[in-house]
Formats: C-alpha cells, sequence, structure tokens
C-alpha cells in the first residue's frame, strides 16, 4: 500500500462522473465519497473534477438510456487516454430493474470499454471505494 501511495502522490487521479440514466441511488452513495471523511477519496490519491477533459478515471451510474446514450458517449470520447472506466450499480452492468424497458440502450459494456464492476443496488461506500482502488492500479499500468 506504501508503494502505492508514492506512485500515486506523483500524479493523482482525477474522477469524473457520468449519470447515464440512474435513478440516482448510486450518485447519493458517490457523494459520500466525496463528503464524509470515513469514506473520502482524497485518501487515495483522488479528486473529482468537473471536466471530462481534466478525467483519468470516469465512474458511470445507471443504464444506459436511449435519451442519454449520445451524450454518454461524447462525453466519454472527451476524456483522455489513458483512461479507465468503473460501472457503479447494477444498472450499467446489466440494466437492472430497468433492462427491460423500451427506453433503456445498455448494459454500457456494449458501447464502451468497462475496466472494473461495482455491483450493488446501491453499492456501498466500501465497495464504491475498493472499485476505486482497483481503477488507481490499472490506470497506473497504462502510465
Amino acid at each position: 500500500m506504501k508503494e502505492t501511495m508514492k506512485k500515486i502522490a506523483a500524479k493523482s487521479p482525477w474522477l469524473y462522473r457520468i449519470n447515464s440514466g440512474s435513478c440516482n441511488g448510486c450518485d447519493v452513495e458517490l457523494a459520500t465519497t466525496a463528503c464524509i471523511p470515513r469514506f473520502d477519496v482524497e485518501r487515495l490519491g483522488c479528486k473529482y473534477c468537473g471536466s471530462p477533459k481534466h478525467a483519468d478515471i470516469v465512474l458511470i451510474t445507471g443504464p444506459l438510456t436511449a435519451r442519454s446514450k449520445e451524450k454518454v458517449l461524447r462525453l466519454y470520447e472527451e476524456i483522455p487516454d489513458p483512461k479507465v472506466t468503473v460501472a457503479v450499480g447494477i444498472c450499467p452492468i446489466s440494466g437492472g430493474v430497468f433492462r427491460d424497458s423500451y427506453a433503456i440502450e445498455g448494459p454500457i459494456d456494449k458501447y464502451i470499454d468497462v475496466d472494473v464492476n461495482v455491483a450493488g443496488c446501491p453499492p456501498r461506500p466500501q465497495a464504491i471505494i475498493d472499485g476505486i482502488a482497483q481503477a488507481i492500479k490499472i490506470w497506473e499500468e497504462r502510465l
């Protein structure tokens, strides 16, 4: 863990969140990773950013809806390489309870590469932190 922290300190990864049509359950849990010290992603060396052009790791929540598909794919393309994608919650992985809806285009991995899946509806903050830690390792290997 100490070696990982030294490497992260050289260039800390920035996180960018994309909501692809979620019910906001996962988004509330993601907010926990930014606000509550016990689950704070900053202890892993990460920070949330407001622009996809600055991001290293993208966190996607929600099933990919027909209405959001173009915007999500456009935002994803704006993220520079090497990027790591984390699907947060069961919806981007399989569509969740919405999977049989006429409005769902997902799962997200039909359109973009997903490196880490964090299952749950919604996933607990501990699981999200673990998924981000896995994403950091993948990101470091790609640098």
